[in-house]
């Protein structure tokens, strides 16, 4: 079995006073992509913030290459290889996306040399983004906006990418051209997990799928023995 580049070992999460995940336990292995499949609300956005720390876990271990990140702020573990494109995008609206991309290499001054030697790779994925490089964020398209925010993740050289909802809202044409993109990250070494409310985007992409409802998961194994568990199915499709 290949090493596991992210790990979860029964955590759980709250926001505020409600529990939202419950003993969710998940493995991403190296160069492997997964899918984190469920209805909005189930907890697939808590539990991307409970790996990147922007929750924080109320028990449990989030490892990362087998080191205890549980801890760690945010920015930590963004710098040691986690890479993160949120749901929103999160691109600064009056920047332009030259300028967005500039704060990123000042947060991350000490991976400026690895990312200077990764422009083209980084860029190969979403070679559009250089045609826009002078546009304000406020004037993107919500395909724009999402080939940004995921070229971005990238330039800090990432061992694993955490994409929440990346196909939300995409005519079918581009979702598929978002997803000959996470196979080319994925060809590039780099592991793939996605946050995905469409079970069959999820199996056009995913090696494995984690099935979650209720905070808990529900189902884990490869995408074509989901189609055979008629409750599982249910609970998706709600």
């Amino acid at each position: 079995m290949p090493a596991a580049t992210l790990e979860l070992d029964r955590i759980n999460t709250f926001r505020g006073p409600a529990q939202i995940l419950r003993e969710v336990s998940l493995r991403v292995a190296d160069g492997e992509a997964i899918c984190l499949v469920g209805r909005n609300g189930a907890g697939k956005t808590t539990t991307i913030d409970s790996i990147m720390g922007l929750l924080p876990v109320r028990s449990g271990r989030v490892a990362f290459r087998d080191r205890d990140i549980t801890r760690l702020p945010t920015h930590e573990r963004a710098l040691l290889g986690i890479g993160y494109a949120p749901e929103d995008c999160g691109i600064f609206p009056d920047l332009s996306v030259e300028e967005n991309f500039q704060i990123t290499s000042w947060l991350a001054s000490a991976r400026a040399t690895a990312r200077r030697g990764l422009d083209e790779r980084v860029f190969s994925v979403f070679p559009e983004v250089k045609d826009f490089m002078t546009r304000r964020g406020l004037h993107l398209s919500g395909g724009q906006k999402k080939m940004v925010a995921i070229t971005r993740a990238m330039s800090l050289v990432p061992s694993i990418l955490l994409l929440d909802e990346p196909f939300e809202g995409l005519a079918p044409v581009v979702v598929t051209r978002f997803i000959e993109a996470v196979r080319a990250i994925k060809a590039m070494g780099i592991s793939v997990l996605i946050a995905e409310s469409h079970l069959a985007n999820a199996t056009r992409v995913a090696d494995r799928l984690y099935a979650i409802d209720r905070g808990e998961i529900i189902f884990q194994g490869h995408p074509r023995d989901v189609f055979a568990n008629e409750d599982v199915m249910r609970t998706i499709r709600g």
